[in-house]
């Protein structure tokens, strides 16, 4: 029997799914501790399932494929969709119809959807800035989450001095992007596995560094009493701290609790709005181009006479920048900042949404950002987020190799 026939590989298939399957479901730890094996129902699953599988890859090439799920046929359905969805005007106009639905939004919707939203907007502008680095410049950074957490507490700490949230903010980005522009010094002659794994280790020291240094950054417990977002002086707590004023006592309204959410969000919005526009603004310069043919060739970018080294640098800045904006409102938002909340996990979630929604793409990271936040606020998938992210992961390398809503530059065409 050849290892090329299909027996072969159909018991091939079936080995890997009964090895990898035994060990994790056929097999449970007990205290005291000991290993015991799974009832009889778990194994008589294991077993079909593996049968199953060796099953349909003996006879999966002798099953025609129905017409309507040929290449071809969804390729002819969906490619005049797909391309007016990519087109940069359809883009644009969705973008303005979203900044409508979003300006609207918090006055009608409850308060727990506003609240969803505000969480939303903050992992969009981390999808920003992340873009610039993965989606722009092609550099596969596993540390972000770093960034993210260097803006947190530098306006945690510049509020333990009197800082308000307007006056940290910029100071939070600035103190990102220095961190990112350090990062960039060791990592510009890596590229791939390499560099993820360096950014990686970053992302990792930055949390150990934040809960090893007590004295400065409260250890494990954090930093917790930080102040909210203000109006031109005007607060919006129920009772307003020494030197400031309420909101609503200033323009004679009853104290509203929803308040003080729908003012988070339309922060966030704005903030966001900004990202936005800044970003769409360096696609179109030299830089953004730079980025871009960073992303696609090095030697031939290099050969152009640009330079990988500033490139590669001012991808890191940038994209970091928008990390410490992002961490800034994060820190006002929960008024408490712990180590605990820049893991790993949170890295791959913003990459996720990165790949998701199409790499470059802002578009793509608003949908990608909403379907990723809405998937694990939901009920009942807590426990499945991982395996929900992977089999999304799975089915985007099938079936949407480049997003959900991949980036389309303008060209021109010439007609027959």
């Amino acid at each position: 029997m050849s290892l090329t026939s299909p027996l072969a590989r159909a018991a091939f298939a079936a080995l890997i799914t009964f090895l990898m399957a035994a060990p994790i479901l056929g097999l449970r730890l007990r205290m005291p501790l000991h290993v015991e094996l799974a009832g009889a129902r778990v194994w008589a699953g294991i077993v079909a399932a593996t049968v199953l599988v060796f099953v349909w890859q003996l006879v999966r090439e002798r099953i025609p494929t129905p017409a309507f799920l040929k290449p071809s046929a969804r390729a002819s359905a969906l490619g005049g969709l797909r391309g007016w969805l990519t087109l940069p005007g359809t883009q644009r106009g969705a973008v303005f119809a979203l900044l409508a639905l979003a300006l609207v939004m918090p006055f009608f919707a409850t308060r727990g959807t506003v609240d969803i939203a505000t969480l939303i907007l903050i992992y969009v502008m981390l999808g920003i800035g992340l873009n610039i680095v993965v989606g722009l410049a092609g550099l596969l950074d596993l540390g972000y989450v770093g960034f993210y957490a260097v803006g947190a507490y530098t306006y945690a700490l510049l509020a333990q001095h009197g800082w308000g949230f307007w006056q940290a903010l910029p100071v939070s980005g600035l103190m990102a992007a220095l961190f990112g522009f350090l990062l960039g010094f060791p990592v510009l002659r890596l590229r791939g596995d390499y560099l993820a794994i360096v950014t990686l280790g970053f992302g990792e020291i930055i949390r150990l560094v934040l809960r090893n240094e007590t004295e400065i950054t409260g250890g494990p417990n954090g930093i917790g009493g930080i102040p909210k977002p203000t109006f031109f002086g005007l607060t919006f707590e129920r009772r307003a701290t020494e030197g400031l004023q309420t909101f609503h006592e200033f323009f004679g309204l009853q104290y509203d609790p929803a308040l003080k959410v729908t003012a988070l969000y339309l922060t966030a919005l704005l903030l966001v709005l900004a990202a936005l526009f800044i970003v769409n603004r360096l696609m179109r310069m030299p830089i953004g181009r730079a980025w871009e043919a960073l992303r696609e060739d090095e030697i031939a970018c290099r050969a152009l006479g640009l330079n990988p080294t500033v490139i590669k640098l001012s991808a890191f800045t940038i994209g970091a920048s928008f990390a410490g904006f992002a961490g800034s409102f994060f820190a006002a938002r929960q008024g408490l900042v712990t180590p605990e909340s820049f893991t790993f996990m949170e890295s791959a979630m913003i990459l996720a949404i990165v790949v998701l929604g199409g790499m470059g793409s802002q578009l793509g990271v608003i949908l990608a950002a909403a379907i990723m936040v809405l998937l694990q606020e939901m009920r009942g998938f807590a426990e499945y987020r991982m395996l929900i992210f992977g089999l999304m992961m799975i089915v985007m390398m099938i079936w949407r190799p480049n997003g959900l809503l991949p980036m389309q530059r303008p060209h021109m065409e010439l007609r027959r």
